[in-house]
């Protein structure tokens, strides 16, 4: 699994943070969504698609397979 976020789609909800805060985190200063892993672990994957589903603006893309 690859996971990708597009910082100019992000809306700062900040879903994904509450999911999964060892992939994704929140700049400070306007709550854009930062990637923490771009290849998270076997154990976050299904919260990391979650997080996916989730994101508002559809900013998170999970590649799988890669």
């Amino acid at each position: 699994m690859k996971v990708t976020a597009d910082q100019n789609k992000c809306c700062g909800a900040g879903q994904c943070v509450l999911l999964a805060p060892e992939v994704f985190d929140q700049r400070e200063e306007d709550g854009i969504v930062v990637l923490l892993d771009e290849e998270p672990p076997e154990h976050l994957r299904a919260t990391v698609r979650e997080a996916a589903d989730m994101c508002p603006a559809s900013a998170i893309t999970v590649h799988e397979g890669t």
